[in-house]
C-alpha cells in the first residue's frame, strides 16, 4: 500500500509517501480501505515529535470500506468511520490506503455523502457531542460559548449547540467569519480580545451557563471568569498552544464553577467513552440533510499532503481540512 510517513520529526516536509506492507488480519481489529481522512492539530505535534515517539504512519482518523474483519463484526465493503483507539499515537494511522484499526473505535453508518464530505465529521462531531452533550450535559435554552468557533471542532460544536436549542456565542479572531458562524446558528459572536470576558458580563451580567474552550491553556482561566455559579467549563482543544497550565485554585478559579477535560483523542472509544454514546448515524444524516453544515473547508489530494499540513498549521483553513485517497 501507499502510505505517507514521517521521515524525521520536523516540518511538513519531512512527510514523504512510500510504501509499505498491508495491514494483516487480526482479531479486535478492523482493515479499512481508506478513502479519505480529516486532518486534525493533533498530526502537527506527531509530526514534529512535540509528544515523543509516534507512529510512522499519521492520522487519527477516517472513513472508507471495510476489507477484512475476522471477528465479522462488520461485513466486508460496508461503510465505515474510525476514530483514535491510538491511530498515528501508538499504532499507525490513517495517512495510507489501508489501515488496521481496534474494532471498538470503527462505526458502520448508511449515507450517499460523497467521501470527502462523511470524512469531515468523525473526529470533529465526536469530540463535540461528548463534550457538549456528554459531559457539559448542555440542555435547552443555555447559553453556551464556543471559543475557537471557526475551527473544525468549534463548527460542529456551534451546530450540534444550536440544535439542541442552546444560544450559542461563537468567538473568532476574524470578523469576516461572522456571516458563516450566525449561519451555522450561532446567536451571537464575539471577536477574540484581552476584555473578551468583560464584554460577555455586559451581556449576559450573572454569567453563561457554560463554556467550550478549544483555543486551550491560554485562554482557560478566562473563560472561569465568564460562567455562572454552577457553570460548566470544559477543555477540548489546544489552538492556541499546548504547555502545562500553572493554577491556584483558591485564587484563580471563582467558587462554584466546574472545569473539566475532554481529551478525545486518548479516550474515545474506549469502555468509559464508547462510540456507542454517540449517534453518528443521526449526525450523518443531518450532514446530509443540511442540518448539520459540515462540508470541508479544503479539500487535497494524497499527493499533496505536505500542502494541506502547511494550511492547516496556518489556522487559515476555516474549517475541516481533507485528504482525498
Amino acid at each position: 500500500m501507499r502510505a505517507i510517513v514521517i521521515k524525521q520529526y520536523g516540518g511538513p516536509e519531512v512527510l514523504a509517501i512510500e510504501q509499505r506492507p498491508d495491514p494483516k488480519p487480526e482479531a479486535g481489529h478492523i482493515v479499512i480501505a481508506v478513502k479519505a481522512f480529516g486532518l486534525n492539530h493533533a498530526e502537527i505535534y506527531f509530526r514534529k515529535g512535540a509528544w515523543g515517539d509516534v507512529a510512522e504512519i499519521s492520522g487519527i482518523e477516517c472513513v472508507g470500506v471495510v476489507k477484512s474483519d475476522p471477528d465479522r463484526r462488520f461485513a466486508l465493503g460496508q461503510t465505515v468511520m474510525a476514530l483514535v483507539g491510538g491511530m498515528g499515537r501508538s499504532i499507525n494511522g490513517s495517512y495510507a490506503e489501508l489501515v488496521s484499526v481496534p474494532s471498538g473505535n470503527v462505526v458502520a453508518v448508511e449515507t450517499t455523502l460523497p467521501w470527502e464530505e462523511l470524512a469531515a465529521i468523525p473526529e470533529s462531531y465526536a469530540t463535540a457531542w461528548t463534550s457538549l452533550l456528554g459531559i457539559i450535559v448542555l440542555t435547552k435554552d443555555q447559553t453556551v460559548a464556543i471559543r475557537g468557533a471557526t475551527s473544525a471542532l468549534g463548527q460542529a460544536a456551534v451546530n450540534i449547540a444550536a440544535h439542541a436549542g442552546a444560544r450559542v456565542i461563537a468567538t473568532t479572531r476574524n470578523a469576516s467569519r461572522t456571516t458563516m458562524l450566525e449561519h451555522l446558528g450561532a446567536s451571537e459572536v464575539m471577536l477574540e480580545a484581552p476584555e473578551l470576558a468583560k464584554r460577555i458580563h455586559e451581556r449576559h451580567p450573572k454569567g453563561i451557563d457554560a463554556l467550550l474552550d478549544i483555543v486551550g491553556n491560554t485562554t482557560a482561566l478566562d473563560s472561569l471568569t465568564m460562567l455562572r455559579r454552577g457553570g460548566h467549563l470544559c477543555l477540548v482543544g489546544f489552538l492556541g498552544g499546548g504547555g502545562p497550565l500553572t493554577l491556584e485554585p483558591v485564587f484563580q478559579m471563582p467558587s462554584g464553577r466546574q472545569f473539566s477535560v475532554f481529551a478525545s483523542a486518548l479516550v474515545t472509544g474506549t469502555p468509559e467513552f464508547p462510540l456507542a454514546e454517540i449517534p453518528f448515524q443521526d449526525i450523518v444524516d443531518r450532514v446530509a440533510a443540511g442540518t448539520y453544515k459540515a462540508k470541508p473547508a479544503k479539500i487535497f489530494p494524497f499527493e499533496d499532503i505536505q500542502a494541506a499540513h502547511r494550511l492547516m498549521e496556518s489556522n487559515q483553513a476555516g474549517g475541516k481540512i481533507v485528504v482525498r485517497v
